[in-house]
């Protein structure tokens, strides 16, 4: 598999859930784990999770934003070009030009380790939950205002990160572009997710009759931050195909596109909304 263009109707795809602390070297060594494992398993197009390269202190992550060929994106391109995968390589902190933030980027990469695709989340985590998390997220992310579709051996691929989830205005902006895929790097917290995750990710994908494919973090980072885990990958029905739990892992399966067809054809529902 070697680019966008060849476009088999099934295709193996992992999502590789970790659990990111704030020990870098640590952290790089769990993502070659996870995606080698990924592709002994089969898998030819790999996801990886949100902030996989670190996830401590917000002055610890500005003081550490890399640049789009810092180390973070190299490692996963050595690692495509290696194992000769397309790469949907989560999302790590970027250099912005704002002082004091940075992005939240999630960068594409394919088997000839080409980026041939960077979305920076536009919607930001700023929440503050009686007996729940409380995280502000934009004192230290800038937000991203680009809408992403890239071509991949999964067809037209929409790219999204995390609290994305909640806005499913942006989902409709990525099938209109021509999504057949949704990709949702996470590091959902644990509140929230045992709440909404599930339900939302099958919702976008029945919404949009698109596969959703969502990595997520799993576990606790430190002793005041935990992710839901439960990485899944959803069908255009809204049927779970793979999930896993709270662990450390990978969650495999065979995306169709066929199936998506077939959704489509049989209910044509975007084609009877109409303007109010």
């Amino acid at each position: 598999m070697t680019d966008g263009s060849a476009r088999p109707s099934s295709v193996q795809l992992a999502a590789v859930q970790l659990c990111s602390t704030d020990d870098r070297t640590a952290n790089r060594e769990s993502v070659v784990v996870g995606v080698r494992e990924a592709v002994a398993r089969g898998a030819e197009v790999v996801c990886l999770p949100e902030m996989w390269p670190f996830i401590g202190s917000d002055a610890a992550k500005v003081a550490g934003a890399e640049a789009l060929d810092g180390p973070s994106v190299s490692l996963a391109q050595e690692l495509a070009v290696e194992l000769g995968v397309w790469l949907f390589a989560g999302s790590f902190a970027e250099r912005s030009d704002v002082p004091g933030r940075v992005y939240n980027t999630s960068p594409v990469i394919n088997p000839a380790g080409e980026l041939v695709g960077v979305y920076r989340k536009i919607h930001l985590f700023d929440i503050d939950i009686a007996d729940g998390p409380s995280f502000l997220e934009s004192a230290t992310v800038a937000p991203g205002e680009e809408v992403v579709v890239v071509e991949s051996p999964l067809g037209r691929v929409g790219l999204s990160v995390c609290y994305d989830l909640r806005f499913p205005t942006l989902y409709e902006r990525l099938r209109e572009a021509g999504a057949e895929v949704l990709m949702v790097p996470a590091a959902f917290t644990a509140h929230t997710g045992r709440a909404h995750w599930e339900l939302l990710l099958r919702a976008r994908a029945v919404e949009q009759q698109c596969w959703v494919v969502a990595a997520d973090q799993g576990g606790h980072h430190n002793p005041r931050r935990e992710s839901y885990g439960n990485s899944m990958i959803v069908d255009p029905w809204g049927d779970v195909q793979a999930r896993l739990t709270t662990a450390p892992g990978v969650a495999l399966a065979t995306v169709d596109r066929s199936r998506t067809a077939q959704v489509r054809r049989e209910l044509p529902c975007l084609s009877h909304r109409r303007s109010l």
